[in-house]
């Protein structure tokens, strides 16, 4: 029997490449913070391109449209920040101060025989007030609230410096029509560069359309939600309407979980005839974003798959926190890009030799 020796040549080549691919890692990983930023200034540069386009068509110079952009959005956020918040801290330190209540209730509510088969053998369980109030005033007295609002906001984008940083990048990536395709030039090898330019800007269009389509969903959402609820007569609508706009960016669980601390307040607060009504309310809803909201807005997006969307979520946010939560969907639409371009390349070979 004829014995055949196998060796493995290792070129000089490969050891330098490997070595290369591995210092690459070790700098983005050492770079995180710096990565993040420019990640999240070219997201938000997609972002308003659409907006930036509008303007320039109506020959505005590109430079007054980016500012003026820019304007509007910190004009809005100010706006919401000293009409909007301030509503939204009262609500909220109602709802606290009246959480001991709810929590009475709803431990009185499930005790009953004929709600707690519901909760199995070991019974219904019972929350406790002073546990759930000592994490919350904790939770609070860290956060600041309204006094350190903009500290919580730097803090969120990773610090003062990092959110300037943010700012002055995402603004320069607007104003040059070809910034972020510049920069990508810069840190692509030449011989990728043309497809990694035609993917970054299919995913570009993908990216920008997902998060308008989501902010217009959550704006409309609640609203709904607000004006719905304020109908009812059900407490704190305020702030379960920022929940349930908050919680759009979950596809499908979304709506529910925040439906959930609605029902139950309609239920403590007003009874069984006012918890059926709110449950009715979510329920329209939810069949009125999904039937017409949905397919209007965000269906316009070549399909992100909500499972996508979920599992991106919780990924980004364990890896990153917020800027992760903010960069998981856009690197997720990237990624679903790049892997329908490997089954194209997969698929042609067969075509040819099939042809």
């Amino acid at each position: 029997m004829e014995s055949r020796d196998f060796g493995i040549s290792i070129t000089a080549g490969t050891i330098f490449k490997t070595v290369l691919i591995l210092a690459g890692a070790w700098l983005l990983y050492t770079l995180q913070n710096i990565v993040l930023v420019l990640l999240t200034a070219i997201v938000i540069a997609s972002a308003i391109e659409p907006a930036v386009e509008a303007f320039a068509r109506r020959k505005v110079p590109r430079v007054l449209a980016v500012l003026f952009v820019y304007v509007l959005l910190f004009g809005t956020f100010f706006g919401i920040f000293f009409f909007f918040v301030p509503s939204l801290f009262s609500d909220l330190a109602a709802f606290i101060a009246a959480l001991p209540v709810y929590l009475e209730t709803f431990n009185q509510w499930v005790a009953y025989d004929e709600y707690a088969s519901f909760f199995g053998p070991q019974g219904a369980p019972v929350i406790s007030t002073d546990v759930l109030m000592e994490g919350m005033r904790g939770y609070l007295g860290a956060a600041g609230l309204y006094g350190n609002a903009f500290s919580a906001i730097a803090n969120v984008f990773g610090g003062v410096l990092s959110f300037l940083f943010i700012v002055v990048f995402s603004f320069y990536f607007a104003v040059l029509r070809t910034g972020v395709d510049d920069f990508l030039r810069v840190v692509t090898p030449l011989r990728y560069q043309e497809y990694v330019l035609d993917l970054w800007e299919r995913s570009r269009r993908k990216i920008g359309l997902w998060m308008q389509g989501q902010l217009l969903l959550a704006i409309i959402v609640g609203t709904l939600v607000y004006l719905g609820l304020t109908i009812l007569g059900v407490k704190h609508a305020l702030l379960l309407a920022v929940i349930a706009a908050l919680f759009e960016i979950i596809p499908v669980f979304g709506p529910i979980l925040a439906a959930i601390p609605a029902i139950v307040i309609a239920l403590i607060g007003g009874g069984f005839t006012l918890g059926l009504l709110t449950t009715a309310l979510y329920v329209i809803v939810q069949q009125f974003e999904n039937h017409l909201i949905y397919p209007l807005v965000v269906t316009r997006v070549v399909g992100v798959p909500p499972l996508l969307v979920i599992l991106a979520l919780i990924v980004g946010g364990q890896l990153a926190g917020f800027l992760g939560v903010l960069l998981s969907v856009p690197i997720a639409a990237t990624i679903q890009e790049l892997a329908k371009d490997i089954r194209g390349w997969r698929v042609m070979p067969e075509r040819e030799s099939s042809g």
